[in-house]
């Protein structure tokens, strides 16, 4: 048998549950199997969910991840898991967004990434979180993330 970028993984393909916190889910990562070559990496998450932290009640966003890797990936199913981790989390937009994107970059160490919170309204107002560790690569093509803005009824 020949050895592949996938032993090591232990969620993938099997029954996995969501962690119960975000400190406690496992972000897995494969060998990026084109390092020779720059290009972006989206993930988009249109129903992430956590709480407020003040009031227990039920926040919602829609994220978009992009990234340029370097030597790793991050595991797609893992980073589903880590992401379903935050629905009985306690924190403000600011510290869910800015803390995934920053728990990726540790974990990853990317050429590049970009994370955009779009989060629906609290109190009647939404709050847009963005994380970008710099500019990216010229030679990559970043489509822009085309998450409208929150308009209400109108």
């Amino acid at each position: 048998m020949t050895d592949s970028v996938y032993d090591d993984l232990e969620q993938l393909g099997g029954m996995a549950k969501a962690p119960d916190r975000p400190e406690d889910a496992i972000l897995e990562t494969v060998r990026n199997p084109r390092p020779d070559s720059l290009y972006l990496v989206r993930f988009t998450c249109p129903e992430f969910t956590s709480l407020c932290p003040v009031t227990g009640q039920p926040d919602f966003a829609h994220l978009v991840l992009d990234y340029v890797p370097d030597g790793l990936l991050v595991e797609s199913k893992s980073l589903k898991l880590y992401l379903q981790s935050f629905r009985n989390h306690r924190a403000f937009h600011e510290d869910c967004t800015v803390g995934i994107a920053e728990r990726l970059v540790g974990i990853l160490k990317p050429v590049w990434l970009r994370l955009g919170g779009y989060w629906y309204p609290r109190g009647g107002i939404p709050i847009d979180v963005f994380y970008q560790t710099g500019q990216p690569p010229q030679s990559v093509w970043v489509p822009p993330q085309d998450v409208q803005p929150y308009r209400g009824r109108g």
